[in-house]
């Protein structure tokens, strides 16, 4: 299935949350926090100024990026788990 983000929204994959602490303690399920890293599957076009021209995103597909812990819509494409959010709700791009 594809899927094209519209205006200044983004299609993110989570990245997998850890499994184990630092000290090698087992984290179980129901204690684990979603992780606010991921992955840009796919960008918007940019969102259209008040001159009607439009402003392309400052991230692109394949940037690993920061979000906001509760911001995006949790969307499930052919069985995988995505999140469909605006560039407002992006923190940070993680630059290796």
């Amino acid at each position: 299935m594809k899927i094209r983000p519209l205006n200044d929204r983004l299609l993110v994959k989570r990245l997998k949350e850890e499994e184990k602490t630092a000290g090698g303690i087992i984290i179980p399920d129901s204690a684990k926090e979603k992780p606010a890293e991921g992955e840009v599957v796919a960008v918007g076009p940019g969102k259209l100024s008040d001159k009607g021209e439009r402003v392309a995103l400052q991230v692109a597909a394949g940037d690993k990026v920061l979000f906001s812990k509760y911001g995006g819509t949790d969307v499930k494409l052919d069985g995988e788990d995505y999140l469909i959010m605006r560039e407002d709700d992006i923190l940070g791009i993680i630059e290796k």
